[in-house]
C-alpha cells in the first residue's frame, strides 16, 4: 500500500479516538513533538525500525520522544499508549513519525488553525511584529494561527510571511529578481 495512505488513515481514526476521549488537543501537542523528534533525530527512524530492538523498548521512546511527562493528563497519556499498542500490534511503529505529522496536519486543518512564518530581513521590534500579526489575523479571519518569527539577512530588505502554501514576499531580494527578469524579457 502507498506509504502515504497508511499514516493518513492511521491518523484519521486517532484523531476520531482522540476526539471520543477529550484528548485531541493534548495528543496534537504530542504528536507535534513526535513529528519533530523525527525530524531532529534521524536515527530515531531506524531504531524504531530495528527488528532487534525490542517493541517495549520501542514505545517506551517514541513515549519520551512525544514529550509524554507528569503534566501530560492521564486520558492524553492514555490514548498514546493505546495508539503505540495498536501500531506494536499491527507492525507499523516504523511509521510513527509520518502518522504523528498526518494527525498533527489533520488537527489543524478540522481546528482551522494556520501555521505563519514570518522572516524579516532585520530584527522587527516589538510594535512592528504585532502589528504585522494583527494583519495577518484579520486575513485569517476567525481562523487561529500557529506563528514564528526569524530574520535572515539574505533577504537585504522586508520580509515574507507564508501561511501554510500560500507567501507574501515583500523582501528586497524579489525585487530584485523580479526586475531582473523584466530585463531578460527586454533583451
Amino acid at each position: 500500500m502507498n506509504e502515504g495512505l497508511i499514516p493518513a488513515r492511521y491518523a484519521k481514526a486517532l484523531y476520531k479516538f482522540a476526539l471520543e476521549k477529550g484528548a485531541d488537543k493534548g495528543l496534537y501537542r504530542l504528536m507535534g513533538n513526535l513529528g519533530k523528534s523525527f525530524v531532529d533525530n534521524p536515527t530515531l527512524d531506524t531504531t524504531v525500525a530495528n527488528p532487534f530492538v525490542a517493541d517495549s523498548d520501542k514505545t517506551a521512546l517514541l513515549t519520551t520522544a512525544a514529550a509524554a511527562d507528569a503534566d501530560t493528563p492521564a486520558p492524553v497519556k492514555q490514548v498514546l499508549a493505546d495508539f503505540l499498542k495498536l501500531l506494536c500490534e499491527n507492525r507499523r511503529l516504523p511509521l510513527a513519525g509520518a502518522i504523528a505529522r498526518a494527525y498533527c496536519e489533520l488537527y489543524r486543518k478540522e481546528n482551522r488553525i494556520y501555521r505563519v512564518k514570518i522572516v524579516s530581513a532585520m530584527p522587527l521590534d516589538n510594535e512592528e511584529e504585532q502589528r504585522l500579526k494583527k494583519l495577518i489575523s484579520s486575513h485569517l479571519g476567525d481562523a487561529s494561527m500557529e506563528y514564528t518569527y526569524s530574520t535572515d539577512p539574505d533577504l537585504i530588505g522586508g520580509f515574507t510571511v507564508d501561511i501554510d502554501n500560500e507567501r507574501l514576499d515583500a523582501s528586497v531580494k524579489n525585487e530584485l529578481k523580479q526586475l531582473r527578469l523584466k530585463l531578460l524579457k527586454q533583451a
